[in-house]
């Protein structure tokens, strides 16, 4: 209470001012000592009544209030100020190890973020450095598609001049001499370049290497020994000779042909050519000489009334043999009237990719011609996938008669027929084939058999005896070549 007493006092003096306090101090009835104090009002010259007296203990009780709340405020703040300075002291007692952790760990990771961007952009050189080379390759690229381009458009002039030579019957006239039409030529036939798909859109001059094939082998030649033309069995396939190179994609595999028994106005040098590849094939290009076949220039075209299929069609006779694209039918074309003599399926035959040789292109039916006559090898369900082989009348195109043998087709890269016995050839791509098997229709039996055969450029689609020449034709990868044959002795 002593201390209550100053500052209660203190308390009367800050809210009087200067006014003027009477302390008084007196026994009351029972003898305590009470103090009063007496302040003389500075506005009221008389005591209120008791209301107005109530209203003034209220206003001193909140200014009462409002002193006391800013006293809390000024608590807080100084309290804050302490805080600070707290924190201020510690700080400065941390050392200042301590103190530049935090920068130092930031300048840290933005180093790391340095480095992280140079190794970005040394990448994004890299990459732009390899774009840059693959602009200028594809720019070089661009240059060669144009000169090709280019090319192909003289090309096709070239053709389209060709073309229009052939319409009006013209041979090709040697530059700087008269133009003169070989003997045997005739009238080039007509046909709509529009509406049938012609595929010899070019033909340019190649060099023959070897002797005209028309001739006969010369003395000592093995195809020419004493004994060696006869009909004995195959015992030699001679190196393949190229006489003619196709010029377009269509050319990749086809057939090309000499007829063994000529029919007038036809010759033994008369050839027919056919590139298989695409669909709708109907062209037949025909050289009467040798030395237009070499050279590429056609003195006619046949459009067949209908597409053939495959590689396998042979000229016997006077007429072409074909398979009617997408049927087992056999076609007899006779060619110096361009009319279609016969037509027979052949009984149960697969077609289209039913029972083909190796390399397929649809061979489920392929001609051949010997000595004897006209042929078909094929094969059936029954069969089982054997290789059947038909004598056909080359009039009525009737089957005369029929073996079934036990070489699988499929099995086979090609076959041909000699004096009546059938040979296939193992591969159509390894260079180093043989032909493995032969089946003798005299005997009905078939053997083993491993005479070399050379497959030049590795795709041989098309394999024919001619038993005039005594040679074997064949299509070899957009080549047409030929191959020398000696049999043995009877």
């Amino acid at each position: 209470m002593p201390a209550v007493q100053p500052l209660l006092l203190a308390c009367l003096l800050w809210g009087v001012g200067a006014r003027t306090a009477e302390l008084r101090k007196a026994n009351d009835r029972s003898g305590r000592c009470h103090y009063t104090f007496s302040v003389a009002s500075p506005s009221e010259s008389s005591c209120p009544e008791q209301g107005q007296a109530m209203s003034a203990i209220q206003d001193l009780q909140r200014d009462s209030s409002t002193q006391h709340a800013d006293l809390e405020s000024t608590k807080a703040r100084l309290s804050s100020l302490e805080g600070l300075l707290h924190r201020l002291t510690s700080a400065q007692g941390a050392g200042p190890s301590e103190t530049l952790e935090g920068p130092q760990r930031e300048l840290a990771t933005l180093r790391q973020e340095r480095e992280q961007l140079e190794t970005q952009t040394r990448e994004l050189e890299v990459a732009h450095s390899n774009l840059l080379r693959d602009k200028a390759v594809l720019e070089e690229e661009k240059r060669r598609l144009g000169a090709e381009n280019e090319d192909l458009a003289r090309r096709l002039e070239s053709s389209s001049q060709e073309i229009e030579r052939l319409r009006r019957g013209q041979c090709p006239q040697a530059q700087g001499t008269p133009q003169e039409v070989p003997p045997g030529a005739r009238e080039v036939s007509r046909w709509n370049l529009e509406n049938l798909d012609f595929q010899e859109l070019k033909s340019e001059l190649t060099e023959v290497s070897a002797p005209r094939i028309l001739k006969e082998s010369p003395p000592g030649h093995p195809g020419n020994e004493e004994g060696g033309t006869g009909c004995g069995e195959l015992v030699w396939v001679g190196e393949p000779v190229t006489l003619r190179t196709a010029e377009t994609i269509t050319g990749k595999y086809g057939v090309w042909m000499r007829d063994p028994k000529p029919v007038y106005p036809h010759t033994r040098e008369t050839t027919w050519r056919i590139d298989t590849v695409g669909t709708g094939v109907r062209q037949v290009l025909e050289y009467s000489l040798a030395s237009q076949f070499a050279q590429g220039y056609p003195s006619k075209v046949h459009v067949l009334p209908r597409p053939l299929e495959s590689t396998g069609a042979v000229v016997y006779a006077g007429s072409l043999y074909f398979q009617g694209a997408e049927s087992r039918a056999v076609v007899r074309y006779e060619l110096s009237t361009e009319t279609v003599k016969a037509e027979r399926d052949i009984p149960g035959a697969g077609y289209h990719g039913q029972f083909p040789y190796a390399w397929g292109g649809y061979t489920d039916i392929d001609l051949a011609v010997d000595e004897s006559g006209l042929w078909v090898i094929y094969s059936t369900e029954g069969a089982k996938g054997a290789i059947v082989l038909s004598k056909l009348n080359p009039e009525s195109l009737e089957r005369e008669q029929t073996w079934e043998t036990n070489i699988r087709k499929q099995s086979v890269a090609n076959a041909f027929v000699i004096c009546g016995t059938l040979y296939t050839v193992s591969s159509y791509s390894s260079p180093d084939a043989t032909v493995n098997f032969a089946f003798d229709t005299g005997t009905g039996s078939s053997k083993a058999l491993a005479v070399p055969f050379k497959n030049r450029y590795k795709y041989n689609s098309m394999i024919d005896y001619n038993p005039l020449e005594k040679k074997l034709f064949a299509w070899d990868n957009f080549n047409m070549v030929t191959y020398d044959t000696r049999l043995s002795k009877m």
